[in-house]
């Protein structure tokens, strides 16, 4: 409860933040969802559409996929993950957030990790591995492989967590099929590999 209570004192300080010109464009701040108390976290790049007019990340289409891509692999998204994201407001015209953005709200999410203290982070897309370890030119080579966070912006809050790195959904939408190779199936087996090591970590 008290986690939980943190949490909502977390999302209001967000709200009030202007710490970046994207709070000028935003409905409403995008802070997180599902269970605060999970050892398992997960975080996107920043809010669509659907999210800022919902308030919750991941709740359009590629959130919906995302969802069942991880019920799939035996994981709730309500009970066994936190859900955020590395910006909370959306980008105009959901473009990429730009290199300041993501590191005037950086605090706000090295806050979030260290109230939700998760023992796995499964970093989806090129951004949310900018923004956590601070790796740029795209994911392709580093999905699917578990790394930690000896580098990068957040290494303090991240210190002794294993980090997986997977596609984005909405990379995802771009491919119907699910044959073996393909960008759907790696990310089904990704995730397989998520909760396998869910279902090792001490509690």
């Amino acid at each position: 409860m008290q986690r939980q209570a943190e949490l909502e004192a977390l999302a209001l300080q967000c709200d009030r933040c202007q710490g970046c010109a994207l709070a000028t464009g935003r409905q409403q701040v995008v802070v997180g969802r599902g269970n605060p108390e999970a050892r398992l976290m997960l975080i996107g790049e920043a809010p669509g559409a659907d999210e800022d007019a919902q308030g919750q990340p991941f709740v359009g289409r590629s959130g919906q996929l995302l969802d069942q891509l991880l019920i799939a692999a035996g994981l709730d998204p309500q009970r066994d993950l936190y859900i955020c994201n590395a910006i909370k407001c959306r980008p105009p015209a959901n473009r990429r957030p730009k290199p300041a953005e993501l590191a005037a709200c950086r605090p706000w999410l090295a806050r979030q990790i260290g109230l939700i203290d998760p023992q796995l982070v499964v970093l989806v897309g090129a951004t949310a591995l900018e923004a956590v370890l601070g790796i740029k030119g795209g994911i392709t080579g580093l999905r699917g492989q578990w790394c930690d966070a000896s580098a990068g912006p957040l290494q303090e809050e991240l210190r002794g967590r294993r980090l997986l790195p997977i596609l984005h959904p909405s990379y995802l939408l771009r491919f119907g099929r699910e044959s073996d190779g393909s960008p759907r199936w790696l990310t089904r087996r990704d995730l397989a590999a998520v909760r396998e090591a869910l279902t090792a970590a001490p509690n």
